[in-house]
């Protein structure tokens, strides 16, 4: 992704309001400004697709096969491929897992960096880099951390002196041993490289502090972070640079692009659709398809990318079956029709599965406790079909 394409900005206000995160001092100089709002949506235990899709290239080109995390939740092409889904977190910690087993987890993290080309993690990486100084931007990168990664888990701290600025990176999900030494170590990893990217010259951390063990050898640490300067098992996870280095306007910034990101970075939040489990990730399945077209076990079975007996299965393991999921569908879609619009019940009950009308009204009947006529009138019913 590059930045042509996440331009021009998003356009709207946002619909979801949260409390500051930890990181943030509204009154701080560098705290971002501008009318974005200062309480992007978060949506704990998920990670966007940019992210989950750089996991499973990475995982790729490093020799695991796709057929051992194609079925997990979020990794349908239909999910994968549109930016506004958000995966569930355990679905790329999976994929962290499989790197670690192949290599070891500090050849993980730099694969995972030299991956992470600019632009390929979206909103998140221009926020970092096209800021008036690198420092701007990881404020910008810590605020809107929910872009990149999974919120719930992931926090970035800044502290700056007036020799240094450390940025701290907190990772509490519950992760093996290995996969929490490569997320950290790539995470510190990343944000060298996008600092450096924004200052358009290489960017050398003055110490880096890694909360893991330390390995064999340090090579691969070193290219990384670009120093040997790096403790291990510490009680901290941070990198530190010089704060002039982080300080130095930048001349290649556009007046008010970094406003324009911000409110982009919202709306992307805002729009976000996030798949939770593997039942909800059904029913966005299933309710994806046409209001016309009565959608049937085989065509999602195929949007899945599972066979028919193995759906039919993950919805026995979830107590519920086909039958009943179609039945609530379409009960869902018959109650909007008939209370939102005006179209004939002939009309509904063709869009509905039903053979005639009277087929719908002892289904209304069933449904509401109502007659048909009550509910169209609109009084008694809301579009989701819940009497008032």
């Amino acid at each position: 992704m590059t930045l042509d394409q996440l331009l021009p900005p998003a356009k709207g206000p946002t619909r979801h309001q949260q409390g500051l995160t930890r990181h943030e001092d509204p009154a701080h100089p560098h705290s971002p400004t501008g009318p974005a709002s200062a309480y992007p949506p978060q949506f704990p235990g998920t990670t966007p697709a940019a992210f989950t899709r750089l996991n499973a290239s990475t995982a790729k080109n490093s020799g695991v096969s796709p057929a051992k995390y194609a079925s997990l939740l979020g990794m349908a092409p239909q999910h994968l491929t549109d930016d506004r889904y958000r995966m569930p977190a355990s679905t790329s910690i999976r994929i962290w897992e499989l790197m670690t087993l192949q290599a070891p987890w500090h050849e993980v993290a730099l694969r995972m960096a030299e991956e992470s080309t600019l632009g390929s993690l979206g909103v998140w990486d221009y926020l970092v880099t096209q800021a008036p100084t690198p420092l701007e931007g990881l404020y910008d990168a810590a605020r809107y951390v929910a872009t990149v990664a999974d919120a719930g888990t992931e926090t970035l701290h800044i502290e700056e002196t007036e020799q240094h600025v450390t940025i701290s990176h907190v990772n509490a999900a519950d992760l093996t041993d290995d996969v929490a030494s490569a997320v950290r170590a790539y995470a510190l990893g990343l944000l060298r490289q996008r600092v450096s990217e924004s200052a358009r010259r290489s960017i050398i951390p003055t110490k880096v502090a890694l909360a893991a063990r330390a390995p064999q050898t340090h090579q691969t640490l070193i290219h990384l972070y670009g120093t040997r300067a790096i403790d291990f098992a510490s009680p901290v996870n941070s990198i530190t640079f010089k704060a002039s280095d982080l300080t130095t306007p930048l001349p290649h910034a556009a007046p008010g692009l970094s406003d324009l990101l911000r409110r982009h970075a919202e709306q992307s939040l805002a729009d976000a659709i996030p798949l939770h489990d593997w039942l909800a990730h059904f029913r966005t399945t299933l309710r994806g398809a046409p209001d016309a077209e009565i959608p049937t076990v085989r065509v999602v079975a195929q949007q899945m990318s599972l066979s028919t007996r193995t759906l039919q299965r993950r919805l026995e393991e979830h107590e519920t079956t086909w039958s009943e999921e179609l039945q609530a569908l379409r009960r869902e879609r018959a109650l909007r029709l008939l209370t939102t619009t005006d179209m004939t019940l002939d009309s509904v009950a063709r869009r509905t599965g039903y053979s005639d009308p009277g087929g719908l009204r002892r289904a209304v009947r069933r449904w509401t406790g109502q007659p048909l006529a009550a509910v169209r009138s609109h009084d008694n019913t809301d579009p989701a079909g819940t009497p008032r």
